[in-house]
């Protein structure tokens, strides 16, 4: 992997992990909350090796070039439309798209915005959001998981997550290595929590609730049963969102931090993906 620097049409600066030939067809990796760019360091070799480009930015308020003061920045139309500026600073005109949790998120909305340059498109873990806002509302066991956002809102969030050594913070991340934890540990504590309060915005700016375009190219969606945060409802409601060819992977016993937990199985799923576009 290398350390590379995209400057985007609008001016800011995004750091990013990258792997694989430069004419490769591009991936695009979107990482999720409370995670960076690194949590794909198990899938950027895999697909270089593939003779991908793979590249995995850190995003909008992750990373210092790209910060904003105005909590509208960080609406996902703004999100999804860095997706596309990711794919331009790196000049390539069609891509693949991979996300996880909020990175999924972000790339339905870009899938829906910008069909005729996104090739296939990957999710992990988070449903498609007509289906989540479904279930939310109909489903007491949605509500449930997802009452933690609404904490996440508050002013309080960043010093709660960062006292003691940041311990809340190294709680939420069961089932990663070492490694990992430590990794986003130092990234959030670090400019006094100024990472940590990019992320926090992504919730802070969003509801849930804008509506995507239909998902018209090759969709995967991987869902894990052991993930506390998003539930079965959501997940088997998402096929009926996307129109185009949909392939719905579930990974028994795993939970949230798929690319951490089970990256040879995600690997091969992406791998036999990327081939529909």
């Amino acid at each position: 992997m290398e350390r590379i620097t995209l400057t985007l049409a609008n001016g800011a600066v995004h750091e990013a992990w990258a792997a694989g030939p430069e004419r490769g067809e591009l991936v695009l990796l979107l990482h999720g909350f409370p995670e960076t760019a690194f949590e794909w360091r198990a899938q950027l070799p895999a697909l270089a090796a593939a003779g991908y480009r793979a590249v995995a930015p850190d995003q909008r308020g992750y990373t210092p070039g790209a910060r904003h003061d105005d909590l509208s920045e960080y609406h996902v139309d703004h999100l999804a439309t860095d997706v596309a500026r990711f794919a331009d600073a790196l000049g390539a005109e069609r891509f693949h798209v991979v996300g996880h949790d909020w990175g999924g998120f972000v790339a339905w909305y870009a899938a829906g915005r910008f069909p005729m340059r996104v090739r296939t498109l990957t999710v992990v873990s988070t449903p498609h959001p007509g289906a989540f806002v479904a279930a939310y509302h109909g489903d007491t066991d949605q509500r449930q998981r997802s009452a933690y956002m609404d904490w996440f809102r508050t002013p309080d969030a960043e010093t709660a997550f960062l006292a003691d050594d940041a311990a809340m913070l190294r709680a939420a991340y069961q089932g990663h290595s070492g490694e990992g934890a430590d990794e986003y540990a130092r990234v959030f504590s670090a400019d006094d929590g100024a990472a940590l309060t990019g992320g926090l915005n992504w919730y802070r700016a969003n509801d849930f609730t804008d509506g995507t375009g239909p998902i018209t190219v090759p969709t995967m969606y991987v869902w894990s049963d052991d993930d506390v945060a998003l539930g079965r409802d959501a997940a088997e409601a998402t096929g009926s969102f996307v129109e185009g060819p949909y392939r719905f992977e579930v990974l028994p016993g795993i939970s949230h931090w798929v690319p951490e937990e089970a990256p040879e199985a995600l690997n091969r799923l992406i791998l036999e993906h990327l081939t529909q576009g």
